[in-house]
């Protein structure tokens, strides 16, 4: 009699940055389990394409056999209107492919036992369908530990106030397994109860207690305090000591393999390579983050004035109108010259490099001249950094990172924070350059150092074969083997 198949769904959100991390775990499993089942990725098409997402998926196809793509049909009658936030459109993107879940989970039933179906957090209207099919759950939760740690504990925060938190200024936020934080530095998704992206992230959140299981990318080691407080209940008042289960698996690194169009920017690895040890202050803000004429005009005078080396990736500035550090197209052209103060790339050319828009940042990272990193707080960079043992600087810009920075400073002690301008959030150029000569020259800066350096090794081991996340992506695959 013929064995039947078994097979793991994944299910990303729209964005390249999700379908990579999952495609990570989806990569993990099969290098340590690969004899065990078969994988596929479910990706949704029509919100945040990214242009590079073919030849990645094809890079992967090729690499990874055992793991298989499905690309749902685009959805193209979503129009978001000027009253409908960003997160809104996502959600409502997010729900119009449930019929092509439903589908494609009971097309992969009627060949192979379904093990989980594996979703983004950000997917949790999904999470019915797979049910009513007897598929068990899990989410995959591409941010760390005290993010989770705060969504966990939402709807308790959610229930004792009615005010919209961009409203309370002043009023701090508590959370178990996290610092306090200002209410209005919440993620943006949550700030106001008038957006339709409030009350579905109330719904994700009320949701995580019911999963089978929770995948996380951080390692133990890293968040133990927002950790515990998942662990031991205290995220979930009504769940008194049952929640469901963690499992850090990370971290979880993309490969170096950078879009083709990019190339040129590892000219930059050259430059690195010629610098002494330890003393080049590498500043990036993620693929998305951005900044106006005048945030950049002062970063420049910081990092001119502390005398200090530097790498730093610069993109297409923001339009003056739309406010500080928002979130838009990063990919149109543009010339370092117009949008830097005259003279600066001259003066500054025998200790700095200024690069255009992309750098290889694992690579770069990674590099005998890295002394420090200036930061967005995105979760895939503060994990980088973490593993390449280098301290860092930040600097949150939008989502989750103002936690993130809490975590980075409070609880890893790998980073000193800028301070920000309340409100609008604007760095000044004396606060840059203070930042830089703390972290590369201050009594400070030499303990997050040798804290960095040690958390380097935690992460290294924990990946080991007798590793924290190696023993919990075990417990995690012989839960599925014991169904």
């Amino acid at each position: 009699m013929e064995e039947t198949s078994t097979a793991i769904v994944m299910y990303p959100s729209p964005g390249i940055g999700h379908i990579i991390s999952m495609v990570e775990l989806a990569k993990l499993l099969i290098h340590h389990h690969h004899h065990h089942f078969s994988i596929t990725i479910l990706l949704s098409t029509g919100f945040f394409d990214n242009p590079s997402i073919d030849s990645y998926i094809n890079r992967i196809s090729t690499s990874h056999p055992s793991i298989t793509f499905h690309r749902f049909p685009s959805v193209t009658a979503l129009i978001r209107s000027n009253t409908q936030s960003l997160a809104a459109t996502g959600f409502k993107f997010i729900k119009s492919n449930n019929i092509n879940v439903e589908s494609k989970l009971r097309q992969i039933s009627q060949t192979s036992v379904i093990k989980c179906f594996i979703i983004d957090l950000f997917c949790s209207s999904a999470m019915e369908i797979a049910s009513t099919m007897g598929i068990p759950v899990y989410y995959f939760f591409t941010s760390g530990a005290a993010v989770l740690a705060l969504y966990s504990y939402f709807p308790k925060i959610h229930s004792e106030t009615t005010a919209s938190f961009i409203e309370m200024v002043g009023v701090d936020i508590v959370a178990p397994g996290n610092a306090s934080l200002n209410a209005v530095l919440m993620p943006e998704m949550v700030l106001d109860r008038e957006d339709p992206a409030y009350w579905e992230m109330l719904y994700m959140c009320e949701h995580i207690s019911l999963a089978k299981g929770i995948v996380v990318n951080t390692f133990l080691e890293l968040e133990t305090i927002a950790v515990k407080a998942i662990v031991d209940g205290t995220c979930f008042p009504d769940l008194g000591s049952n929640p469901p289960p963690i499992y850090c698996i990370g971290p979880l690194i993309a490969d170096p393999q950078q879009p083709d169009e990019a190339k040129d920017n590892k000219d930059c690895l050259s430059w690195l390579d010629k610098q002494p040890s330890k003393t080049v202050v590498y500043l990036c803000f993620g693929s998305r983050g951005s900044f106006s004429m005048a945030q950049l005009k002062e970063i420049a005078e910081g990092l001119e004035r502390s005398g200090h080396r530097f790498l730093w990736v610069v993109k297409r500035p923001i339009q003056e109108h739309l406010g500080m550090n928002q979130v838009h197209d990063t990919t149109v052209e543009f010339e370092l010259n117009s949008v830097l103060p005259s003279g600066f790339i001259e003066r500054t050319k025998e200790r700095g490099l200024v690069v255009r828009s992309w750098a290889p940042q694992v690579e770069v990272l990674s590099r005998e001249s890295v002394g420090g990193f200036v930061s967005h707080c995105g979760w895939n960079s503060v994990l980088e950094g973490v593993v390449a043992g280098v301290p860092m600087i930040a600097w949150p810009l939008y989502a989750e990172q103002h936690v993130n920075r809490n975590v980075m400073v409070e609880d890893m002690k790998v980073a000193v924070a800028v301070e920000q301008r309340e409100g609008d959030m604007f760095v000044s150029g004396e606060e840059v350059e203070k930042r830089v000569r703390e972290l590369v020259d201050s009594e400070r800066g030499r303990e997050i150092r040798e804290t960095s350096l040690k958390l380097k090794d935690m992460a290294r081991d924990a990946l080991g074969k007798f590793g924290s996340s190696t023993k919990a992506l075990s417990n995690l695959v012989q839960t599925w083997n014991d169904n």
